[in-house]
């Protein structure tokens, strides 16, 4: 391009120049590079636009703006003459030729560019770009058909390529479509993009592209899809935006933007999806959306919007998905929904601060699929005639004020796509209806929590193949837990707890896929059904609170899946701790507490290396704190209180990095450690041992003695005596039954109960043997009531 231009010109001034004048027209305004008065033949012109453009190069580094940044002279005669020469050598002429033809000298360069950006490639998209191949056969890319050396398709997506995208793509000038969706590029979408004015689609979707989004995209005016979905990208979405006419993709959702939604969008009158979910915007919907009347998706969910839905927006009937969920709206839906939103399908009110009643119209929206009015303030009752809804799969009316009973679990037996139902946390009342059984085979996930339902789970429970979670906790539902449940077999979570249910089935075995099993507070009682053993998936078995009695069953012991959570505290289980503990080497916590649990404790549980919690409290554990709990490095909170725990306390407890330790109401005894957990007198208990010394001050134990005869320990342990010689209690010194029983020594010992040790003991003014039981008062639940005569 000839400018024909000085660059004394008139025309240069303000920061206009010869230089920046023929800079900014080359890329975006340059169609043909040509003197139209040479049009020879079809090579000659080829030859020509390759010189020509060659020269301008040279022209333009001559009329740098800055002297010392102009090409010298010398410089520029040398480069002429070799491309004369070169290209008299090449052609056979004397047109002058560069080495390339102008246009795809430009585009090559553009796309080496680009790969020279790329730092990983790990599948070899880029392996075909170079010199064995003409540029437009490289792997995605499409050259155009009426100019055949130039770009107008460049399509990378999905190839895991990871690198920066060069600023060198704005010199793809004829640039139709760019799709780089889903690999790793990082760093700023280049500003230069705005230079590609044929640009109809850029799909830069689940990239880590950061900065901010160019505002002189807008430049791009052609432009029908921008999507920049899950990026990085920060600041407000630029206003100018609103200048891309054409529009009818716009998706920038899952991105770091802030600020508002421009009220230009409403411009977009081609619109037809406007994503722009998760992205912290802020303000109100703007009253300019009601403009773009081809709507079909509106994805808002996930900011922080306040305000009311403009009213207009409920009246685009061409909607199809309008979802606003997750912010902070208010207002009531318009009852008449249903009739100017008739190709509704997907509907998402969820977690805002909407009032008033679920419009009864909404089973007259036949189409719809997917109805999420969770976490809002609605109140009345369910729409009667849901069932009317044949495509419904999904219905979350969870944590509202809806009352009425269940008759409208019945009308949604007609809806046979049915997948979800979640209807928890409202006040819903009445029995479950036996029409329960027959919901849609498709349904997986059912949640009634927290409501006011009684009676008992219909046995047609079972019919539902394909639950994988079943949620009834919170309610008044009574009975026996029905057997059928065990055909529940692709159960993943089963939550039943705070009801009255008085039975476990055996049948609970079956669910050899469930992962969570919750049936705390209830009436149940009978023993634990050793079945559960297989349900080898387990992670979390919660039995709390319960009537259960006799053994813990070896199996569920054995179950090395648990690793959340063991609760079987508060209820009557009897026996010892199996050894089979051991097996849960992956569990977290274990809760054992408030039974009537009886031996050692098992050493086994040293295998049990992730627990955290350990809480054996309120048992008849007896012997002394294993050596082997000292493995347990992982361990913070530990509960041995209210046993019949004996010995020292074993220094390894203050090298643990315990946050808790309960050791109080045994018969430990000896000195308090003062390391560790040991050091924090609020982080331990240690009442009701008698026995105790040392420790630090704020503990206020006596200081050990250098003696540790069992005379000067008995002073502080012994509080009643009762000696028993055949049915007759005989009043006798403290020194006269330090004497038969050689001062409570250990070799005397013949018993040790929950409130009382047993001596034998040989009285020398009699003859005589006799029992001694010393009664150990600090004890909870110790008293003259419990000494047997």
């Amino acid at each position: 391009m000839f400018t024909s231009k000085k660059p004394i010109d008139d025309m240069f001034k303000d920061h206009l120049n010869l230089h920046n004048f023929v800079k900014n027209a080359l890329p975006d305004g340059v169609m043909e590079t040509m003197d139209p008065y040479m049009l020879l033949d079809h090579n000659t012109r080829r030859w020509i636009k390759r010189f020509m453009l060659s020269v301008l190069r040279i022209g333009i580094a001559c009329s740098m703006e800055s002297p010392r940044d102009r090409m010298e002279m010398g410089s520029v005669i040398s480069e002429l003459r070799v491309k004369v020469k070169f290209g008299a050598k090449c052609k056979g002429a004397d047109i002058p030729a560069a080495t390339s033809t102008a246009n795809n000298e430009t585009d090559r360069f553009a796309l080496l560019a680009f790969k020279s950006a790329i730092i990983q490639d790990p599948f070899g998209a880029l392996s075909s770009w170079n010199h064995s191949i003409h540029y437009c056969q490289w792997n995605g890319i499409l050259c155009s058909r009426r100019h055949p050396d130039r770009v107008i398709v460049l399509t990378l997506m999905s190839q895991g390529l990871v690198g920066s995208l060069s600023p060198h793509i704005g010199n793809l000038s004829f640039l139709k479509s760019i799709d780089l969706e889903n690999n790793s590029f990082h760093g700023p979408i280049p500003q230069e993009m705005g230079r590609l004015f044929r640009l109809q689609k850029i799909e830069f979707s689940n990239n880590s592209f950061g900065g901010g989004i160019p505002n002189n995209l807008s430049r791009c005016s052609k432009l029908e899809w921008l999507s920049l979905i899950h990026n990085n990208l920060t600041g407000n979405i630029p206003t100018e935006l609103g200048s891309l006419s054409r529009l009818a993709i716009l998706g920038l959702s899952r991105n770091k933007i802030s600020g508002t939604i421009p009220p230009s969008f409403g411009n977009f009158s081609y619109l037809s999806t406007l994503s722009l979910w998760d992205c912290n915007l802020h303000g109100e919907i703007p009253a300019e959306i009601d403009n773009l009347r081809g709507l079909i998706s509106v994805q808002l969910a996930l900011n922080n919007l306040s305000g009311k839905v403009p009213s207009g927006l409920y009246n685009i009937s061409t909607i199809i998905s309008l979802s606003v969920g997750n912010n902070q709206l208010e207002g009531n839906i318009p009852p008449d929904i249903s009739s100017t939103l008739p190709n509704l399908k997907f509907l998402n009110f969820a977690t805002n601060s909407f009032t008033g009643t679920l419009p009864t119209s909404l089973s007259n929206a036949s189409e719809l699929e997917l109805i999420l009015f969770s976490t809002n303030y609605f109140s009345g009752t369910m729409p009667r005639d849901l069932g009317k809804l044949l495509d419904l799969r999904i219905i979350h009316v969870y944590q509202n004020r809806l009352q009425d009973d269940l008759t409208f679990i019945s009308s949604l037996t007609n809806c046979t796509s049915l997948q979800r139902i979640d209807v928890g946390d409202n006040l819903f009342r009445g029995s479950l209806p036996d029409s329960i059984a027959n919901l849609s085979t498709y349904l997986y996930w059912m949640n009634l929590q927290i409501n006011q339902i009684h009676g008992s789970i219909p046995s047609g429970i079972g019919n539902l193949v394909n639950l994988t979670q079943l949620t009834m906790a919170g309610n008044n539902l009574a009975g026996p837990i029905p057997s059928s449940i065990g055909r529940l077999q692709k159960l993943h979570a089963l939550y039943l707890g705070f009801n009255k249910f008085t039975d476990l089935p055996s049948s609970l075995g079956n669910l050899t896929l469930l992962i969570t099993l919750t049936l705390k507070q209830n009436n149940i009682h009978g023993t634990i059904p050793p079945s559960l053993g297989n349900c080898h998936s387990l992670l979390e078995l919660v039995l709390s609170q319960n009537n259960l009695n006799g053994s813990i069953p070896p199996e569920i012991m054995n179950l090395s899946s648990i690793s959340t959570f063991l609760f079987l505290d508060h209820n009557a289980l009897t026996g010892s701790l199996p050894l089979e503990v051991g097996s849960l080497t992956n569990l977290g916590h274990m809760d054992v507490s408030y039974n009537r649990l009886s031996g050692p404790i098992p050493n086994t549980l040293s295998s049990c290396l992730s627990l955290e919690w350990l809480l054996l409290e309120t048992n008849s554990f007896e012997g002394e704190i294993p050596q082997s709990l000292s493995m347990l490095r992982g361990l913070r909170v530990l509960d041995l209180s209210c046993n019949n725990l004996s010995g020292v306390i074993p220094s390894y407890l203050g090298e643990l990095q315990l946050d808790m330790l309960n050791l109080s109401f045994n018969m430990l005894h000896g000195q308090v450690p003062i390391q560790g957990v040991f050091r924090n007198s609020s982080a331990i208990s240690i009442v009701g041992n008698n026995d105790l010394c040392g420790g630090i001050a704020k503990l206020d134990l006596p200081p050990c003695s250098s003696s540790n005869s069992s005379k000067n320990k008995l002073s502080h342990r012994m509080k009643v005596i009762l000696v028993v010689v055949v049915g007759v209690a005989i009043f006798l010194s403290l020194l006269d039954l330090l004497k038969a029983t050689n001062g409570f020594s250990e070799a005397n010992l013949i018993g040790v109960g929950s409130y009382a040790s047993v001596y034998k003991g040989i009285l020398d003014q009699v003859q005589m043997v006799v029992a001694v039981k010393v009664l150990n008062l600090h004890t909870r639940g110790a008293s003259w009531q419990n000494a047997k005569y």
